[in-house]
């Protein structure tokens, strides 16, 4: 593929930014570009990216060549954003907005108008229970914004980092769920469910990154990827380009080793910090995933949050009504549920976790805390634990791993594994 990078021998090394941008025009040809209406699609502020340098990057070494070059944000279902809040993310200030990058086009995925979508196909029942192996049958529309029929080459700017839902993050994933409409989204979000967090996050071949790329073989348009893994200090360790699967699985591949963090114990209580980027549950839930599997039978994880106040922006009334359940509360309660989005269930039993569920009685197989302005009635009805964060002490938490307690000070991006649950290599 083009653009392997010479970096992932020592996966601990970070780049400049000259050395960033030095990659870029060495891997990325702008003859491919030419002529052509491109269009990027970025991340929001939900994940750590130096965006600012890549955005910069690309549009003073393509932009010339292009008959037009727009970015549209692969929001899933986040919030949409105002214009000053998407500038901000590409580093563009404001009075280089009315001279530089006037003709720019800067968009909002909108998930819920169907209107704004194009169905590319159709998963039929066969190909959903092959694809999944049995645990789902049935048909499921591929849908994706329209805007995409605009362009000639769509161009994904975005980091890989292990998801709970398909594996690691990135790649096809900026289509779907990125752009796409409800439909495939919730589908490939329960198939998620189903797996379960600890069966899926960190593995690079899922059930439901097939999904995604079987759907993504639908769009009609040239696509390519700049993947990228990059620290929490967000410093970058390597980046790949080439087509959105070739440049996601070399960068899956750096992941797992920038990204995952060998533990030779669980812990009995984690305290786990979310950053600031993370403005909800629905997205501070990422603090849970990925330490999950180093809880220890009946521990406790506290997702520290002070800033947060919003269980979701959009799905709140949702969480509300259901509130946060291990998986086989849903399964066996089906029809009970039928109702609700499944990529809301979805979020909901990865946030609680692995458990059980058996003659009415739900048993999580940990006790999972909101320390946030969400108020303790609140957390009660959502059937999660409460804590006051001005009670908490961070430091109280840091240097007590012998005791069993791990504190974790940017949670949400570094995968946390038992070593004895390694792949044996």
């Amino acid at each position: 593929m083009t653009g392997s990078t010479t970096e992932q021998a020592d996966s601990m090394k970070t780049l400049s930014e000259q050395e960033v941008k030095r990659w870029i025009h060495e891997h990325i040809d702008p003859a491919d570009f030419a002529g052509k209406k491109v269009l990027l699609l970025v991340p929001d502020a939900t994940r750590t990216a130096p965006i600012p340098l890549l955005f910069e990057t690309l549009h003073a070494h393509l932009q010339p060549h292009t008959e037009k070059f727009d970015v549209i944000f692969a929001l899933g279902t986040h919030p949409a954003m105002s214009e000053t809040e998407m500038c901000k993310i590409l580093g563009i200030k404001q009075e280089e907005r009315q001279k530089l990058f006037f003709q720019l086009g800067l968009f909002n995925h909108e998930w819920d108008q169907d209107e704004k979508l194009t169905q590319l196909g159709v998963l039929s029942k066969a190909e959903t229970e092959e694809i999944s192996q049995g645990l789902l049958s049935e048909e499921v529309p591929v849908k994706i914004n329209k805007r995409i029929l605009d362009y000639d080459l769509l161009l994904v700017v975005g980091p890989v980092f292990p998801h709970e839902v398909v594996g690691f993050s990135g790649g096809n994933k900026y289509f779907f769920p990125g752009i796409t409409g409800p439909e495939l989204l919730n589908f490939f979000h329960w198939l998620g469910a189903l797996i379960t967090n600890t069966a899926i996050i960190g593995v690079k071949r899922t059930l439901v990154r097939d999904v995604v790329d079987k759907a993504a073989a639908l769009i009609p348009v040239e696509k390519k990827a700049l993947t990228f893994v990059v620290s929490p200090q967000c410093t970058l360790h390597g980046l790949a380009y080439g087509t959105p699967e070739e440049a996601w699985s070399e960068a899956a591949d750096l992941s797992s080793q920038v990204h995952i963090k060998w533990c030779d114990r669980s812990y009995k209580q984690v305290l786990s910090c979310a950053p600031k980027m993370y403005n909800d549950l629905w997205v501070a839930g990422k603090c849970m995933y990925k330490l999950e599997p180093v809880i220890a039978d009946g521990g406790e994880l506290i997702i520290y949050a002070p800033h947060l106040s919003e269980i979701s922006v959009t799905h709140g009334d949702y969480i509300r009504e259901v509130g946060y359940h291990v998986r086989d509360y849903f399964v066996k309660q089906a029809d009970r549920f039928k109702h609700v989005p499944r990529g809301i269930l979805a979020h909901s039993t990865h946030v609680r976790g692995n458990g059980t569920f058996e003659d009415g009685v739900e048993k999580p197989r940990v006790k999972v805390t909101l320390a946030s302005q969400v108020s303790k009635q609140d957390c009660e009805a959502i059937n999660l634990g409460y804590r006051d964060p001005d009670s908490i002490d961070v430091e109280s938490f840091a240097n007590r791993e012998d005791e069993g307690i791990l504190l974790v000070r940017k949670a949400g991006e570094q995968l946390h594994r038992l070593r004895k649950d390694a792949p044996e290599t």
